[in-house]
């Protein structure tokens, strides 16, 4: 029966090779397997070589992504481990924005607060979990981070995909904290981000110079960028809406939506329903597949129901990086748009550019 060997290459062509223990120089021919990527860039990896790419940068934006990688880790294998400790069901009590709080969603919000608390450079927190803005005293103020910690938590107890979503804004110049530093457009933000925790977590990042996505390793405890400047398709004919809420649409929703369930004008079949009803989880798949994803205003919810901070300007930054278009129901670009409170709502529409412009088309936009 043949000696297990374990090889360790050298420059030429002896190898080294440890047999039970004992060491010794043996010349043979080994053929390297090619199956593995042992070249791999992991977040960590892929931060510093963006850093570099910046001759003026401190590593202060690095401090925040690794502060925010940690949470979604955290996150993460709570999630995964939650039933077997007894924390799935609700609380008694809501949140925020009105929604009934999940056991998860409150250790989710403070696991990701005293994530960035611990990165000592983000002043200003906003949660949906939160009434209010908070100030991390002894943090420098140089960043202001608003988040979902745990987007979708309704379907946490069904075992679906369920994420955290995140916007990145640079503190406004000599402000030691306050709601002006992240009630602003859109576009001012320097980044955004989600994690999508489902069979794999996924992290799609954006700096602002495209998205690149990253599936976390359980067994090396990394995000691995498997994602390089990820594009969306410009065309898909998928749609993604909670078709439960129709009696309460504008009829101009109603018709549009009619419009993709019928024969196309060129030719083509109707559009394909996909729902989920986690806004990471369906958003996600467009990103990868292509389509629209829409949550739109409706009688009971005239200006919809996602937060715009923390749900719809992240998601946006990031669509638009991919090649894609995010708007609101009357047709306005979503990054466009400023906030008057931490917590408001939008409408959206979101994908590929296509299906977008089709809606746009529709509305006469």
């Amino acid at each position: 029966m043949p000696v297990p060997t374990t090889t360790i290459l050298t420059p030429d062509d002896h190898r080294a090779t440890i047999i039970r223990g004992i060491k010794r120089t043996e010349k043979h021919d080994y053929k390297i397997n090619t199956d593995v990527d042992t070249d791999i860039i992991t977040l960590p990896r892929f931060i510093l070589e963006n850093q570099k790419m910046h001759l003026n940068a401190k590593g202060d934006f690095s401090q925040v992504l690794n502060a925010l990688q940690f949470a979604f880790k955290f996150i993460s294998q709570t999630i995964r481990k939650a039933e077997l400790i007894n924390l799935i069901g609700i609380t008694g009590d809501m949140n925020s924005t009105g929604d009934q709080q999940k056991k998860l969603d409150v250790l989710g919000d403070e696991i990701f607060i005293n994530a960035m608390k611990s990165s000592g450079i983000i002043k200003c927190v906003v949660s949906e979990e939160q009434e209010d803005l908070i100030i991390l005293e002894g943090n420098d103020s140089k960043y202001a981070v608003c988040c979902d910690p745990i987007d979708g938590s309704s379907n946490l107890d069904a075992g679906v995909s369920v994420g955290t979503i995140v916007s990145i804004f640079k503190m406004m110049p000599d402000s030691t904290g306050a709601c002006t530093d992240v009630l602003r457009h859109g576009w001012e933000m320097c980044g955004a981000c989600y994690a999508m925790y489902g069979a794999s977590t996924h992290l799609m990042l954006t700096m602002g110079d495209g998205i690149d996505g990253f599936t976390l390793d359980n067994n090396l405890g990394e995000f691995i960028l498997t994602y390089p400047n990820l594009k969306i398709p410009d065309h898909r004919a998928i749609y993604s809406i909670n078709e439960g809420n129709t009696y309460y649409w504008t009829p101009e929703i109603k018709s549009f939506i009619q419009s993709l369930k019928e024969p196309q004008e060129d030719g083509s079949d109707p559009y394909v329903a996909r729902y989920v009803g986690s806004m990471v989880a369906d958003v996600h798949r467009t990103f990868l597949y292509g389509g629209l994803f829409s949550y739109p205003g409706d009688s009971k919810h005239p200006d919809g129901k996602l937060r715009l901070l923390y749900e719809a300007f992240p998601m946006a930054m990031l669509m638009e990086q991919a090649g894609g278009l995010a708007v609101d129901d009357k047709g306005r670009r979503i990054l466009d748009l400023k906030p008057n409170h931490i917590h408001d709502k939008t409408s959206i529409w979101i994908g590929s550019t296509n299906e977008v412009n089709k809606y746009l088309n529709h509305i006469k936009k």
